[in-house]
């Protein structure tokens, strides 16, 4: 067998199966500590990612607690004021209830006296109107007078006259 191309493929092929087979056990150790490593760094990876939202979730939860804590304030202060509001428009409105109460009764009393004084002037007017009538009535009753003693005198100055011209005409 001197036929080299013959004998150096198997030769060859169980060399290189040996080595295929001992690097293959070596690929498979380091593959398994690669991925013992790659496992470990993953783990570890998870670890920091679950402390990471672990955290976040805490800081979270602490906003949204204080924010909860701030809206419960602004709403309870807003009720106060609310009820200081309420509370003011309640007093304020009783306060103008009984000014407008006062105001009424004054105006009642103003609204009377006010009637008294124009019946009053009303009086006064009648009864300046009556003065006036009766100096008016008495002028008339003078002038009236006045004339009668006027037609009086004249009948009496013609009498008179008639009588003496008839007493001075016989004498």
């Amino acid at each position: 067998m001197n036929k080299p191309y013959v004998i150096a493929p198997p030769v060859l092929t169980l060399a290189f199966g040996g080595l295929y087979f001992s690097h293959r056990k070596d690929a498979a150790v380091k593959k398994a500590e690669a991925a013992q490593v790659a496992a470990r760094a993953a783990e570890a990876e998870a670890a920091k990612k679950a402390e990471a939202e672990r955290q976040a979730k805490a800081d979270a939860d602490k906003r949204a607690a204080e924010r909860l804590a701030e809206e419960k304030r602004k709403e309870e202060e807003k009720a106060a004021k609310w009820a200081a509001a309420g509370k003011q428009i309640a007093a304020d409105t009783a306060a103008y209830q009984t000014q407008a109460e006062k105001n009424l009764a004054e105006a009642r009393a103003l609204e009377a006296k006010l009637s008294a004084l124009r019946a009053e002037k009303d009086r006064a007017a009648q009864a300046g109107f009556d003065a006036a009538l009766a100096v008016e009535a008495a002028r008339l009753q003078k002038r009236n007078a006045e004339l009668e003693m006027q037609r009086l005198v004249e009948m009496t100055a013609r009498k008179a006259g008639t009588t003496l011209g008839k007493v001075s005409a016989t004498p």
